[in-house]
């Protein structure tokens, strides 16, 4: 809990008439984040279409925005809100980072068009806790100023170095905090490293197989390695010891889907509830990666029938199951069933 803020006054709306803060984020299916560019109208025509494919509408006002399209990507936001009923389907912003001349218009103007329908406002290059303590009290305000009913969250990009250094204490700032997303182009260059690569792995960073035998010229393999290892996993313990979603962010090679397939797939397993699609083709890559595969589910199942109550231990195909791997099952189970919720074919072969 941040520094300054008792327990009693944590929960508490930060405007007379604002909503009550969650207690407990809502339980929704996020496994990938669609990113739209709002200025552009023929993107926009395609959200209809959209919301039925993917968890999470978001757009952008950020980066890949041109500086003399911020406001008109402003506008087609607030207009690709009205125009659409997004049903369970997220609606997300991003807007422009906060020492920009546009990120205090794009609240100020969003927030008081369409607060009601929009889910979370994702932050870029967020330093500190006092990013989000800045966000969310003039969030709290203009809900109450405009009537909004329902609290909108913060969801913060983990992209530079001072972030990652804060990540805690970002995870902990408000009880408006949705989560997190690893921002890896701008955290490579805050960081200086040496790659222009957008996500992923890159060749030159690996380990190489020991020499064998006399031949000290006998080639050896190289085992590329994951340059964002230690960050996401920071992330995920920062995200899960708080009650909030840790999210791998974008992949920008479209033309090598095995490899962002394999990134996000890393995330998956570590503990990453979902990724960024910035391209239509990554939108089935993300529901195929962040949907509990088939037969994990059965046995995952099979576990929670045989320990009703999570306790005790029982043997299941010759492997012990305890109240640990119960927890591991349940999850397991938990995702499968928000999944089922959306994808029939899925649910059908889930058996749920």
């Amino acid at each position: 809990m941040p520094a300054g803020r008792t327990p009693s006054a944590f929960y508490r709306p930060l405007a007379i008439g604002a909503p009550q803060p969650l207690r407990d984020q809502p339980a929704r299916l996020e496994r990938m984040i669609h990113f739209v560019p709002p200025q552009v109208e023929k993107l926009r025509a395609k959200v209809p279409d959209l919301i039925a494919r993917v968890d999470v509408v978001l757009g952008n006002l950020e980066d890949a925005i041109p500086a003399d399209q911020k406001e008109a990507a402003r506008d087609g936001f607030i207009a690709m809100a009205r125009d659409n009923d997004f049903g369970a389907t997220g609606l997300w912003t991003r807007i422009n980072c906060l020492n920009s001349p546009w990120a205090l218009d794009d609240v100020l103007e969003i927030v008081a068009a369409v607060g009601d329908k929009l889910d979370v406002v994702m932050l870029p290059k967020v330093e500190g806790a006092w990013d989000i303590h800045y966000l969310d009290q003039l969030l709290a305000q203009l809900e109450a100023r405009h009537g909004v009913s329902r609290p909108i969250g913060i969801h913060a990009i983990l992209e530079t170095a001072e972030g990652v250094n804060n990540v805690e204490d970002i995870a902990a700032a408000s009880p408006r905090m949705h989560g997190m997303s690893l921002g890896p182009a701008d955290l490579a260059a805050s960081r200086g490293m040496k790659t222009t690569r957008v996500g992923g792995g890159h060749p030159d960073y690996a380990v190489l197989a020991d020499a064998s035998g006399d031949d000290e010229n006998a080639p050896r393999t190289a085992y590329q390695q994951d340059l964002w290892h230690y960050t996401t996993a920071r992330m995920v313990d920062a995200c899960a010891a708080n009650g909030i979603k840790a999210f791998y962010g974008p992949f920008g090679d479209f033309a090598d889907p095995a490899a962002c397939e394999a990134q996000f797939r890393n995330a998956f397993l570590q503990g990453c509830h979902g990724a960024w699609s910035l391209h239509p083709s990554q939108i089935d890559i993300a529901k195929r990666v962040f949907s509990p595969d088939v037969e994990e589910v059965r046995f995952a199942a099979r576990i929670l029938e045989a320990m009703p109550d999570g306790t005790g231990a029982v043997m299941i195909d010759g492997k012990m199951q305890d109240d640990a791997t119960w927890k591991q099952a349940k999850v397991i189970v938990d995702l499968a069933r928000m999944v089922a919720d959306k994808d029939p074919e899925l649910a059908q072969a889930y058996g749920l």
